[in-house]
């Protein structure tokens, strides 16, 4: 026998399918999403390299202001070294050279002219005395002159005058020592 069911049957709806726009619509979201967090990363870790990187460079440029700084400071001591050095040679060089001056003019003085006093700045020299007579002067002056030590002679004054009762003529002259 057939059996008849007549009571209601509560039937399952089926879903409707979601719209594809929908479906289309989440997936670009998820793709764009993930795309996004990969960019992010990416980013980000360049940025930590770079970070990274520049502190290093910052490092690298404090040690060489450092070794800038110690090249300078051998520089300096190195040219105050130098200069030293010039200043002793020099006053090595020139420490002869007053001896030098002193023993040609005592050489080149005649008898009858005596110096009463000389003084040297830098290469010029100053001398004055006293002559018994002006053709003793001049004597001496060209004696000066003809020096292979001494340059630029020039008589500045010879006048008479009187020493102890004696007649006298006093000069002065100046020079210069040949370098």
């Amino acid at each position: 026998m057939i059996k008849v069911n007549l009571l209601p049957v509560k039937r399952k709806k089926k879903a409707k399918p979601l719209p594809k726009f929908i479906i289309i619509s989440v997936l670009s979201t998820v793709i764009v999403c993930i795309i996004m967090a990969y960019l992010a990363f990416f980013f980000s870790s360049k940025l930590s390299q770079k970070r990274i990187q520049f502190k290093e460079n910052e490092r690298k440029i404090a040690q060489l202001k450092e070794q800038i700084k110690a090249v300078d400071d051998f520089e300096k001591k190195n040219k105050m070294f130098k200069e030293r050095n010039e200043v002793i040679e020099q006053l090595s060089k020139n420490r002869s050279v007053p001896v030098k001056v002193l023993t040609e003019i005592s050489s080149l003085l005649p008898k009858g002219v005596w110096l009463q006093g000389m003084s040297v700045n830098n290469q010029n020299i100053s001398i004055n005395g006293f002559g018994y007579t002006n053709s003793e002067i001049v004597a001496f002056v060209d004696n000066l002159k003809a020096s292979q030590l001494l340059t630029d002679v020039y008589l500045e004054e010879s006048k008479s005058a009187e020493k102890e009762k004696i007649s006298v003529y006093t000069f002065k002259l100046s020079c210069k020592i040949k370098v």
